[in-house]
């Protein structure tokens, strides 16, 4: 079985875990997209009827094209569940996340749900964050003190993410996205709150404490199921 079909396998066993009258949390990444293909056959096929809260603009044009309902996320709308990627994980649910540039509303919409579910590919699990680099959302006018700081306190270079025609990437949100190669990050419980406090930062994309509960995908075609617990990384 190939890792895109592995993918879907595991999509498709989340898009099963969403109830009638649900509101999902719809998040984004490659294995998302599989998971919301087969929420779309649901809705078509099923009868089956919830509404969605996308978390970026590229989900929400995927989520349109197939038929799943979509609402804003207002504190009447907070999900029930939410489905999402993620850029790394390790055993207790610490994740790295951003790779697509969301994170600021995946943040948002993962934090006001009252479970969320992690779907990945088996390569994303690790013993310890830090092989992909940390996305941090910032205002695009501090980005070069950003730089700077990052720079003095860590010892590496931040990047500012571009987008395909090599032109400094903005979020939906209008963020500018820094990319940290911290390297290993033992403790990033404490990370995370010391990154959001520099002046500029909006948003750092580690998830720490939010998600429950985690589908791994494996190229055998097994599903490997992980439930969050006390343990601090």
């Amino acid at each position: 079985m190939s890792q895109d079909e592995a993918k879907r396998t595991v999509g498709i066993q989340a898009a099963q875990l969403v109830q009638h009258g649900m509101t999902v949390g719809l998040g984004s990444g490659s294995t998302v997209v599989h998971f919301l293909e087969a929420l779309g056959e649901r809705i078509r096929n099923d009868g089956l009827e919830i509404r969605g809260v996308a978390t970026s603009s590229r989900t929400e044009d995927v989520a349109i094209r197939l038929g799943i309902p979509l609402v804003p996320l207002t504190p009447r709308s907070a999900p029930d569940l939410t489905i999402d990627g993620a850029d790394e994980l390790t055993p207790s649910l610490s994740l790295i996340k951003g790779g697509g540039g969301a994170l600021l509303r995946e943040k948002l919409v993962a934090q006001a749900s009252r479970e969320v579910l992690i779907i990945a590919d088996s390569t994303k699990k690790v013993d310890l964050l830090g092989a992909f680099p940390l996305p941090i959302a910032v205002v695009p006018f501090a980005v070069p003190i950003l730089i700077d700081i990052l720079q003095r306190e860590f010892g590496v270079g931040a990047q500012w993410r571009l987008n395909h025609h090599d032109v400094p990437m903005l979020s939906d949100d209008g963020l500018a996205i820094l990319d940290l190669p911290l390297g290993v990050i033992r403790h990033p419980e404490q990370m995370e709150p010391h990154l959001r406090a520099l002046p500029g930062v909006v948003e750092v994309g580690l998830f720490v404490g939010i998600a429950t509960r985690a589908l791994l995908a494996h190229e055998d075609g097994s599903i490997e199921e992980i439930h969050r617990t006390c343990a601090v990384d």
